[in-house]
């Protein structure tokens, strides 16, 4: 499944808007000004993409989040997610501190508290029940009091839409672009009795991190024992709660998420009430899990053409499972 945040890298450049970043994170994490003592393994970049940049210093993280991020969509996605009702479910955001910038070259900036995740090397050990039961917890919550007139739609179905765009910007003459877009044309709009709860709207094994406080707000000694919780706002909304359950699904569906796996995390989705799916989970489960599959092909050959290198294995497997999809093999 997609990569949990990998061991911080230095910045290089110090001008852009990376150090800048990593400048306001040190200042977070020392507001008195005293010499920083963090271990270099501590600080560093935690990820430096289109849709957002991260910085861990210390025991903080901080995230310059897309370009072109609705402001206030936004404001109210934090509020969410700051909301007492979904504590149990996310990672909870930290006050920007006086000092700090609320937006870095029109970027929202957010702050949080550094929490470990899951462990890429130990495949066997992922925590696909307690991401279910949080999936199904989070899908259960009410919105907030007066929330859910201003909560923006949650952008799954947005981004699938996205990724086959840039494709077709991109990749238009890659090989397997025609099967991708076959495999497009069989995904219909979602269906008009959808319900529409509150939905984490990306939700795969690197959004997930071990919430290490106390209830005081100090660290804890050892993750080990910590609780899971959910990260990354920025595609948090109303929506159906199929969509969430659809990378695990469209994984398990081209042979790439183990049988057993895909069981456990359903079954503890639904024993935990989660109301995303009935006795026939497919029949909810189908479209959303088609799109994903759209999804991740459109973005591979997006990738591997910009890179100039070949589809890898996994890319592969998806290319060949759109090609099941539009029921043809690509040529």
């Amino acid at each position: 499944m997609d990569p949990a945040l990998p061991t911080p890298r230095t910045p290089s450049d110090g001008q852009g808007p990376l150090h800048r970043l990593a400048a306001f994170a040190h200042t977070a994490a020392h507001p008195s000004g005293e010499p920083c003592r963090c271990a270099g393994g501590l600080v560093g970049v935690l990820a430096d993409r289109d849709d957002g940049t991260v910085v861990r210093h210390g025991g903080l993280v901080a995230k310059a989040h897309a370009p072109g991020t609705d402001p206030e969509a936004h404001r109210v996605r934090l509020a969410l997610a700051a909301h007492r009702d979904v504590g149990g479910v996310f990672l909870q955001p930290l006050p920007l501190p006086r000092q700090g910038p609320g937006a870095l070259e029109g970027r929202p900036v957010t702050l949080w508290p550094y929490g470990p995740p899951v462990a890429p090397e130990d495949p066997d050990a992922a925590p696909w029940e307690e991401a279910a039961r949080l999936l199904a917890l989070l899908h259960r919550t009410p919105p907030p009091p007066g929330g859910a007139g201003r909560l923006p739609d949650m952008r799954a179905p947005e981004k699938a839409a996205l990724a086959v765009e840039r494709m077709r910007r991109t990749a238009p003459d890659h090989p397997a672009a025609a099967t991708v877009l076959e495999a497009w044309r069989t995904v219909p709009d979602g269906p008009a009795t959808a319900p529409r709860l509150l939905c984490h709207g990306d939700f795969h094994l690197g959004q997930l991190v071990r919430d290490t406080r106390r209830t005081d707000g100090t660290a804890a000694r050892s993750g080990i024992d910590a609780p899971w919780r959910l990260i990354d706002i920025d595609d948090l909304g109303l929506g159906d709660p199929a969509w969430d359950l659809a990378r695990p699904a469209a994984w398990f569906a081209a042979g790439l998420l183990p049988p057993d796996v895909w069981t456990r995390f359903l079954g503890a989705y639904q024993e935990a009430g989660g109301p995303a799916v009935d006795a026939e989970p497919w029949d909810r489960l189908d479209v959303p899990a088609r799109a994903l599959t759209v999804q991740t092909a459109a973005l591979a050959l997006a990738k591997s053409t910009a890179e100039r290198r070949p589809l890898d294995e996994v890319e592969e497997v998806m290319i060949d499972t759109c090609a099941r999809i539009a029921g043809h093999r690509t040529g």
